[in-house]
């Protein structure tokens, strides 16, 4: 089994790490005994979708996310092709926000989203760091990572989240947080969030293999990374889980 990941921008739109999402998921589609090729596209190159199984963007600072969108809206047709024929688009921190129909800066000028999802992104005077633990509704374990964003996105009507333990949702403290919707997969946590949740990890991977028809083999027996990755998961939900009970 071969795999292609794409990552977009990576020196502009990797502000915390966010390059490590890709790295941890290659090393899991290896350790399954998958090929994986990793191409990456800088800043103003045109990228080329044909053939990613994955197409991947992480979280830049609010100026560094609108040259990410002028990178982008020429091959806005061609990514959404790329999507409807199965490739998994997986964007994470505010590079979310280019999933929607428009970014409102805190001056109040407008930039027009990629328009996959009809939601919109007001962008504020208030930046809000914190860490998070948000449930999904398909998986077994809850989300763990950390935000840093100054922005309230609203109208996404197909949430990643259900509901947010700790931290703050799209629109609210507490509320649904990111989009999911087909093979549009965005949240804006970040930590790198892949790193940090081994079943959310594993997630990506089998829809990976299940957008190719394959099922995703069984996970080899001795494997110490996946296993300490799990145990730091484990530290992280139980030192967050007191943040709540301290509150």
């Amino acid at each position: 089994m071969d795999f292609t990941l794409l990552h977009l921008y990576p020196e502009a739109m990797s502000l915390y790490g966010e390059y490590a999402n890709l790295s941890v998921l290659s090393r899991l589609l290896e350790d399954l005994g998958a090929e994986v090729t990793l191409r990456t596209v800088a800043g103003g190159e045109v990228p080329d979708f044909s053939g990613a199984d994955l197409i991947y963007m992480g979280a830049g600072t609010e100026r560094t996310q609108k040259a990410a969108l002028s990178w982008l809206m020429p091959r806005q047709k061609a990514l959404r092709q790329a999507e409807e024929e199965g490739a998994l688009v997986f964007f994470t921190g505010n590079a979310m926000e280019l999933l929607g129909t428009a970014i409102t800066d805190k001056e109040g000028k407008r930039f027009e989203g990629l328009g996959f999802a009809s939601f919109t992104t007001t962008e504020t005077d208030k930046r809000v760091p914190h860490d998070i633990i948000a449930r999904t509704d398909f998986l077994d374990t809850p989300l763990v990572g950390f935000m840093n964003k100054c922005s309230v996105t609203a109208g996404a009507a197909h949430p990643l989240c259900s509901a947010m333990d700790l931290g703050a949702g799209n629109e609210a403290e507490g509320g649904p947080e990111g989009f999911f919707h087909g093979n549009l997969l965005a949240t804006h946590i970040t930590g790198p969030v892949l790193v940090k949740n081994p079943a959310f990890l594993l997630f990506v991977a089998k829809r990976l293999y299940e957008a190719k028809g394959e099922a995703m083999p069984p996970l080899p027996a001795g494997r110490p990374w996946l296993d300490r990755a799990e145990r730091a998961y484990q530290v992280t939900l139980t030192e967050l889980s007191a943040q709540i009970k301290g509150t």
